[in-house]
């Protein structure tokens, strides 16, 4: 028999290469992208950097205070430097400051330092009645604060308009402070004008209630307006970051603003903080009697 025909075997089809592969890129975990993106977002952030430079600021008045004025120092609670050779201390507010626990500013203390009078906005122009007035008033009092009540003058309006709307808002008693007129613009006025308007008002005030009104003003408005017109009137005087407040001219201050920058507990802004020239003796003889 014919042998039969072989069916020719299959070539072993090549062993396939396993497919490569793709390699993963190895990324950061999603928490710490989430941590990278957060401390971004801090040191970004204009609160970070108010921080920073506050507390820098801070630091830096405490390095600067060594070796400087024994007299001038800087006070944390306060935190702002004030002169030390002042035994009597307070502070001058409006509703610039909102709502005051005068409990709690009563009751702070740094090294002896703290607030024993406050002179409260009562009064502008012949209209605006600061609307915290009556309850700073109030309570103030009732801390056990000494307190005076300010009007701020407009040289453009009457003074003795001025004066009368300003008695018919502030009822002073005894151990009050004297009143003050707080005069530091022109109001478009010529200085001659401010002046007539002013003398109007201080002699209102002192025929109808018997106190002589204390002028207040900042040190260059005062030089510029007012030195050698008004001098027979207590000055209370504002300048700014002075380890020293001399007298201008031949006039003698009896309060020196020497800070807007005050932070006092029970106030949620910062505050105007200031310095009685005499000591507790002279003070207690200011009062009105």
């Amino acid at each position: 028999m014919a042998a039969p025909k072989r069916t020719p075997a299959k070539k072993p089809s090549p062993a396939r290469k396993p497919a490569a592969r793709k390699k993963k890129k190895k990324g950061w975990p999603i928490q710490l992208k989430l941590t990278i993106a957060g401390i971004a977002l801090v040191l970004l952030s204009p609160f970070y950097y108010g921080y920073v430079l506050r507390g820098f600021s801070s630091a830096w008045r405490w390095v600067r205070d060594i070796g400087g004025n024994p007299h001038y120092r800087t006070y944390r609670s306060f935190n702002i430097r004030i002169p030390d050779k002042y035994a009597i201390h307070g502070i001058d507010v409006s509703y610039a400051q909102g709502k005051i626990d005068w409990q709690k500013v009563k009751a702070m203390e740094e090294d002896s330092v703290h607030i024993t009078f406050a002179y409260i906005k009562a009064t502008e122009g012949i209209l605006s009645v600061d609307p915290y007035f009556q309850r700073n008033w109030r309570e103030a009092a009732k801390a056990g604060i000494v307190c005076g009540a300010y009007h701020y003058f407009k040289p453009s309006k009457s003074g003795s308009w001025q004066a009368r709307f300003f008695l018919q808002t502030v009822k002073v008693e005894k151990g009050d402070l004297p009143m003050v007129v707080d005069v530091e613009e022109l109001n478009h006025m010529t200085p001659d004008k401010m002046r007539l308007q002013l003398k109007e008002f201080l002699t209102s005030v002192e025929k109808k209630t018997g106190i002589k009104p204390i002028i207040y003003s900042g040190s260059s408005f005062y030089q510029d307006y007012l030195l050698g017109f008004f001098d027979d009137y207590p000055l209370w005087v504002a300048n700014y970051d002075q380890p020293e407040m001399k007298s201008i001219g031949s006039k003698r201050w009896l309060i020196w603003q020497h800070s807007d920058k005050a932070t006092i507990t029970g106030i949620g802004h910062v505050v105007d903080f200031d310095a009685f020239s005499g000591d507790s003796l002279s003070f207690q003889q200011l009062l009105i009697k």
